[in-house]
């Protein structure tokens, strides 16, 4: 009976050992994910209005859900992958699409435009886009704002349109 005894206090011992709550990993993870966006954070110098950055990580979010600018002038955004992964495991751009455009559509058909880094050919559903990037990479882009109204950006690597998505507001 001794045996016994001895045997489930050590299965009961060696369960509670294994079974952690995985705080250390929880906080390891928020502590990445915080520094990925201190590293990523712009001075006034960078970024006005109409000259903006935005960043992208390992954990499908972009930096900013809000993009303003000026109706009519010059517009350049700067889209940085903060993350590690490579562009064909977790590639991330930045799509901006014009207002009658249908994003779960356009979202879908991407998913086949592999050979256009997700961007389907021949649609004119997009006002500018970034090419797609890995991490440590950035891209960027130079376009003419479109008329005052909201539009809606996002990221077309598949999956990630249902997470990676914001508005651009042009005023």
């Amino acid at each position: 009976m001794k045996l016994y005894s001895k045997l489930a206090a050590c299965l009961f011992s060696v369960a509670i050992i294994s079974c952690g709550d995985g705080k250390k990993e929880k906080k390891e993870e928020k502590f990445q994910y915080e520094q990925e966006q201190t590293s990523t954070k712009t001075s006034g110098a960078e970024e006005s209005q109409n000259n903006v950055v935005i960043t992208a990580n390992d954990m499908m979010k972009f930096s900013k859900n809000e993009i303003k600018v000026k109706a009519g002038e010059k517009v350049t955004i700067t889209l940085k992958h903060v993350g590690k992964l490579d562009k064909k495991v977790m590639g991330h751009n930045l799509v901006i699409l014009k207002a009658d455009a249908d994003l779960v559509d356009f979202a879908t058909a991407a998913t086949s435009a592999v050979n256009n880094e997700y961007i389907p050919e021949g649609t004119d559903a997009v006002i500018a886009h970034t090419k797609l990037i890995g991490g440590g990479e950035s891209d960027t882009i130079t376009f003419d704002a479109p008329a005052a109204g909201t539009y809606t950006f996002l990221c077309s690597f598949p999956g990630h349109f249902a997470a990676m998505q914001g508005k651009f507001i042009v005023e």
